[in-house]
């Protein structure tokens, strides 16, 4: 969907003209008769801002349904209330912390088995899965090591027994890829992240691809309650209009970032997709239209965390701070933040190192950014005794 499409899909108010989706504010809704009612009855069910929203993103998605949650871990939770005792997920290895958080400590203990591989490698899934597996779990790209999976080949294998395959697109964006186009059956979002664009706001967006699974989730939505509410749909919508001109800005300040980055003495490894010593470049090429997304991760030759936390907090215009996707640039030190919950071991085995750093690139002037990480080496340098060398 281009940015006319989007513009447009984005409708007035019938009932004034107003040009922007109306914020209705209210917990209740009159009704003509017991169940009659003009579509809404009670807001945790239904809310005007919130339809406007999921009819949203369900069209970004080229999905049947849209559905909001408070924030993208209460989506992530709708999705796996749909599973029983003994069924089992297979997940990507590289998984974001607080997904990993809510699989291991509160669905193991519920009696659903996870089991995490590279799914990288086609060959990984094929091998993990059971005649128990419901799902198949996978970022791509991922957070924060961007591994890129090849969502039409998992989509298949996902379908010889019967699983549906989830895909976590917050880091592609609508604007990139469309899983469900290539097979996924459920399309998860933080809208926190690059469809909020602003960092104002924590929102979470699942879209399925059945009325089967519509009905499910929403079945869910409505007896678990944790809907996001109208002022917050209302900032998502907004966000949303400007969604195509912030994420192509974003790309093309990756892609100068992680040039400067693989050229510079101090650096070990870099992490994007859009570079072509990246292992699954071709597929991220083809499946993401292009756009290789606003994330960049490198991990230093020095691979301690100590040069990690000097580096992060020597920069000026990339913010250290949890989230990414906004207008600003972030920047992150994933041990210590985003993936601290996931045990030392298991993180550097899915190749998050010590001095993993993540960059999340904003709409600034993409030479100011590389300068920034440019006098962030040379601070530190100066100041630390060449602590990156």
């Amino acid at each position: 969907m281009n940015a006319t499409k989007i513009i447009h899909a984005i409708p007035s108010d019938p009932l004034t003209g107003a040009i922007s989706v109306p914020v209705y504010q209210t917990s209740t809704f009159i009704q003509e008769a017991p169940g009659v009612n003009k579509g809404f009855d009670y807001a945790r069910s239904n809310n005007p801002t919130r339809k406007t929203l999921e009819d949203l993103v369900a069209k970004l998605e080229n999905g049947h349904a849209g559905f909001a949650f408070s924030t993208g871990l209460a989506g992530i939770d709708a999705v796996l209330k749909t599973l029983s005792f003994g069924d089992e997920i297979v997940a990507v290895d590289d998984i974001y912390g607080g997904a990993y958080r809510l699989f291991t400590h509160v669905y193991e203990k519920l009696g659903i088995k996870v089991k995490y591989v590279d799914t990288t490698d086609l060959d990984n899934v094929a091998q993990a899965i059971t005649t128990r597996t419901r799902l198949i779990w996978i970022e791509s790209p991922t957070n924060p090591t961007l591994k890129v999976s090849d969502i039409a080949g998992i989509a298949k294998i996902a379908k010889s027994v019967k699983a549906l395959l989830v895909v976590d697109n917050t880091f592609a964006s609508p604007i990139a890829q469309q899983p469900i186009d290539l097979g996924a059956d459920i399309v998860i979002h933080s809208g926190t992240k690059y469809i909020g664009g602003h960092s104002d706001l924590v929102a979470g967006l699942v879209v399925t691809k059945t009325s089967e699974l519509s009905e499910k989730i929403k079945f869910i939505q409505n007896a678990s309650g944790a809907v996001l509410g109208p002022w917050d749909c209302f900032l998502t919508i907004r966000g949303i209009e400007t969604l195509d001109l912030r994420y192509k800005k974003q790309c093309e300040n990756a892609i100068k970032v992680a040039d400067f980055l693989v050229n510079h003495e101090a650096v070990g490894e870099v992490h994007f997709p859009g570079l072509v010593t990246h292992k699954n470049h071709d597929i991220a090429r083809k499946q993401q239209n292009g756009l290789f997304g606003g994330i960049v991760s490198f991990s230093l030759k020095n691979d301690t965390q100590e040069a990690a936390v000097a580096f992060v907090t020597s920069t000026k215009y990339f913010k250290l701070a949890e989230s990414l996707g906004g207008v600003k640039s972030l920047l992150c030190h994933p041990a210590q933040m985003t993936h601290a919950s996931i045990p030392r071991e298991i993180r550097l085995r899915s190749g998050i190192k010590e001095s993993l750093i993540r960059l999340s690139c904003g709409v600034e002037e993409g030479a100011d950014l590389v300068s920034d990480l440019g006098q962030a080496f040379q601070q530190v340098t100066h100041k630390r005794g060449a602590i990156f060398i």
